[in-house]
């Protein structure tokens, strides 16, 4: 089967590392703007608007990156427009062939206009429901877990901890925490993390993003995170010899050791500056070297992406094949923060079989 966007948009695949308010439809967010009066979006036209999201994130710069996202939250203030573009989400995802996906989100950036966590967390998960339904009638089945952000810069990490533990038999699969990594360590919220481990419960941290090597080292060894959000900076830490040899340092070989996952997003990074171009995205190395490297969208609106699009770049740029790609779905499956039986069954019932046919 030759590798192109219609063919990889009809593969399984699985997204671990994607943001709700970095995904919404251009169309969208004018419609929500609209509705609530809303003035400070640059253009009234979906295509422009489409175009000066990915204009302003390709900066270079992750702080700037991050700006952008001051217009999708101004309009996710309320229970309707919350359950409205989760379900979007869903669809969206689904109709790009995802089986499996664990969606980000903080709470705490959607009670501007009165809403409690509580509301916020419950709507995002209807919403979920409801847009899998509808793919699921339309033949496209996907499963949606949720992960619970804290903002690295503000207070509230316990709190949402516990949220996600609360919620964790209703959807909510683990716990995040996101935002400027400079100056702001994941160590200032290790009782968040302290808690999680006492109940059992998984988490990311993005780390090695804006961020180098000591980012990642407080995320795995203070903080005991199971994944790494990007990680991408844990090249740093591999040395090339004179004849091309690599050489892991201590932490890479920790990470590579342990099967640690990287949760990599290729074109997210070259637009934040993590990278310089995608022929020169570390996950090149890395997947040579046999780390635990995972493919993902980060936000599909800022960056122009799909899971789809993204895996047919990276099969352009390293020479990729359907092995490469199942192996990368595989990848994500293992590391899913879902029951080893559910994982299992994922692997062996759907992504296999769907990625033997391609191969055949």
């Amino acid at each position: 089967m030759p590798l192109n966007l219609d063919t990889v948009r009809d593969a399984p695949k699985v997204l671990l590392h994607d943001h709700l308010d970095g995904g919404l439809r251009p169309t969208t967010i004018l419609e929500l703007a609209d509705a609530i009066g809303y003035q400070g979006l640059p253009t009234p036209v979906a295509d422009e608007l489409s175009g000066w999201f990915l204009a302003a994130s390709h900066s270079g710069s992750l702080e700037r990156y991050l700006e952008t996202f001051g217009h999708t939250v101004a309009v996710l203030q309320s229970v309707d427009a919350l359950v409205r573009v989760a379900a979007e989400c869903a669809e969206d995802l689904a109709g790009d062939g995802i089986v499996y996906a664990e969606v980000r989100f903080a709470p705490e950036l959607h009670v501007e206009q009165g809403l409690a966590l509580e509301a916020v967390v419950e709507a995002v998960l209807e919403g979920f429901r409801l847009g899998a339904q509808r793919a699921a009638e339309t033949g496209r089945r996907i499963r949606i877990g949720c992960l619970l952000t804290a903002m690295r810069h503000a207070a509230r990490s316990r709190e949402i901890a516990e949220l996600a533990v609360r919620y964790r038999e209703l959807g909510v699969v683990g716990f995040d925490i996101a935002g400027a990594e400079a100056g702001f360590p994941p160590t200032r919220h290790l009782d968040a993390f302290e808690y999680l481990r006492q109940q059992n419960a998984h988490f990311t941290i993005h780390a090695g993003e804006g961020f180098g090597l000591p980012s990642i080292w407080e995320a795995l060894q203070w903080c005991g995170a199971d994944r790494l959000g990007h990680g991408v900076r844990i090249v740093d830490d591999v040395m090339l010899g004179a004849d091309g040899t690599p050489r892991l340092g201590l932490l890479a070989a920790y990470v590579r050791d342990k099967r640690i996952p990287l949760e990599m997003c290729p074109s997210s990074n070259v637009h934040t500056g993590a990278a310089k171009s995608l022929a020169d995205h570390p996950i090149g190395l890395l997947t040579e070297l046999r780390f635990r490297v995972t493919v993902n969208t980060d936000n599909r609106l800022m960056s122009d992406v799909s899971l789809s699009s993204e895996l047919v770049a990276l099969a352009d740029t390293f020479d990729y094949g359907w092995a490469d790609l199942q192996w990368f779905t595989v990848n994500a499956m293992k590391s899913a923060f879902l029951g080893f039986d559910e994982r299992l069954a994922l692997i062996n019932q759907v992504i296999k079989p769907g990625y033997a046919a391609l191969l055949a």
